[in-house]
């Protein structure tokens, strides 16, 4: 389905990013990872997508905190590729700490990397998409997007800022090919969630399985993780055709995590 398009996926070395990046790959997209890892690992997962798929597959390690290495990023893959026809902003970190206690620089580097950098790899490859009349952007929101949790300020208003900048994008480009819509995924058992997990497992004193069984119970009816590979099918079906009129949507994939 996407045979002839190329697709840059920020934070993209391991977790959902990499999920996204297979997922589409799959269906034919040429890739660019983009994040944080050993050079040789990052180097064998080129080779592994590659020849599984047979797409080509590059990597940037621009730092997603630098609006200038964002743009250059941009640059650098259109001259090499061609050109950027779905862009997934996926990078993030977490701190959690009471607002009282919260660090200034742990604020401002997640909001620099869970939302500042949404904005200018947007704005950065918006202009290309327009002139083609075609692109998808999917932004990697959170439940966190959509409601709050004690201890994560920084977290919770990067990722609402998410959703809002995925409505406004939307609406910008309504009347034409590109869409912008959000996952917000709750709980997935990723390396960010099981540090969570361990983290709260010495803070408590009890094992990391009950650790992970209670957090699941804390917030997601399912008590079940959503899967890697469901949020990588999502974002398939949101590069589709029967997708195009889906646009400034943030969709929770969260076992009814929302609705309650």
């Amino acid at each position: 389905m996407l045979h002839g398009k190329t697709a840059v996926i920020t934070g993209s070395t391991s977790g959902i990013g990499l999920g996204i990046a297979g997922a589409l790959a799959a269906q034919g997209a040429d890739i660019v990872l983009n994040g944080y890892g050993d050079a040789g690992e990052i180097a064998e997962l080129q080779k592994s997508l590659s020849r599984s798929h047979n797409v080509r597959v590059v990597y940037n390690q621009a730092d997603m905190s630098s609006a200038a290495e964002i743009a250059a990023l941009v640059n650098e893959v259109t001259a090499e590729l061609g050109h950027i026809d779905i862009l997934v902003n996926n990078a993030g970190i977490q701190f959690t700490a009471p607002v009282k206690d919260f660090p200034d620089d742990k604020w401002d580097a997640i909001i620099a990397i869970n939302l500042s950098a949404a904005f200018h790899a947007i704005k950065a490859v918006l202009p290309q998409m327009l002139a083609r009349n075609w692109g998808r952007i999917i932004n990697t929101a959170s439940t966190h997007g959509l409601v709050g949790s004690a201890e994560k300020a920084a977290y919770v208003a990067a990722k609402h800022g998410v959703v809002g900048l995925t409505k406004v994008v939307a609406l910008e480009t309504a009347r034409t090919g590109v869409t912008c819509n959000a996952i917000c995924p709750g709980w997935v058992l990723t390396p960010l969630v099981q540090k969570q997990i361990e983290n709260r497992a010495e803070r408590e004193g009890v094992s990391p399985q009950q650790s992970k069984s209670e957090l699941l119970a804390e917030k997601q009816p399912s008590h079940e993780f959503a899967t890697i590979e469901q949020l990588g099918a999502l974002a398939v079906f949101m590069c589709s055709d029967a997708a195009a009129q889906i646009r400034g949507s943030a969709v929770p994939v969260d076992g009814g995590w929302v609705a309650q």
